[in-house]
């Protein structure tokens, strides 16, 4: 259990420059807090003290603001920074080293009692106020932005931006990305206008090359 504790604690300073001690990390991170509270209320869960369980899980709530239902199910490395709004919901599955930022939703679609909530693999960070909703996959190392509503499945090492979300450019793998070396957090919303540069690059290339073209045409005619 200690064991577990503290890789929970190394989590947050592995993901959070902010942290300065582990003190302030024990008694100052709503998201750890969250996530201690989950422990327990799961245990209550599978063993089929569903009462407990949810009561446990409305207390988290009331004192982290963050609600993860009891029946959701989470990994090792998770990180939950900020935290106020973030929801999970109750078939959600979260792989290891998952991070989330405040306001973020993993919700559902439908009022069946299905898998109907989203499936998080390793590593995938999301960004704040996203929507996951409904029972698919977001692939391993891959980015949500911020604010971005996701209602379909995400290729592993992908970014994904806007209303509804659409993967914007499929990255580089972890071990190729110096970003991830010393502990500093991609940026989705950067790697996005990065791509969108690119691509209007390319586009004046092409323009250049046909006005050219015409250019040469005209005097040949003339």
């Amino acid at each position: 259990m200690f064991a577990r504790l503290k890789s929970d604690i190394k989590a947050v300073f592995d993901r959070d420059p902010a942290a300065r001690s582990v003190l302030e990390v024990i008694f100052c991170y709503p998201g750890l807090h969250a996530l201690w509270f989950h422990r327990v209320a799961h245990w209550f869960w599978i063993h089929d003290f569903y009462f407990l369980g949810r009561l446990t899980s409305h207390f988290g709530r009331f004192f982290t603001g963050i609600e993860i239902h009891p029946g959701a199910k989470i990994g090792k490395g998770f990180f939950i920074d900020h935290g106020m709004g973030v929801v999970i919901g109750e078939t959600a599955e979260i792989g290891d080293n998952v991070t989330l930022y405040h306001g973020v939703t993993l919700g559902g679609v439908s009022w069946e009692k299905v898998k109907r909530h989203p499936t998080l693999m390793d590593n995938v960070v999301i960004g704040s106020g996203a929507k996951i909703l409904g029972p698919f996959t977001v692939g391993k190392d891959s980015k949500v932005g911020s604010n971005s509503v996701v209602v379909k499945e995400v290729p592993p090492n992908s970014t994904v931006v806007g209303i509804p979300g659409r993967v914007v450019m499929a990255t580089e793998k972890p071990q190729d990305r110096p970003d991830l070396e010393h502990g500093k957090m991609p940026d989705p919303e950067a790697k996005a206008i990065s791509c969108l540069f690119d691509q209007i690059r390319e586009l004046e290339r092409k323009y250049n090359a046909l006005a050219a073209e015409h250019e040469a045409l005209k005097k040949k005619i003339s």
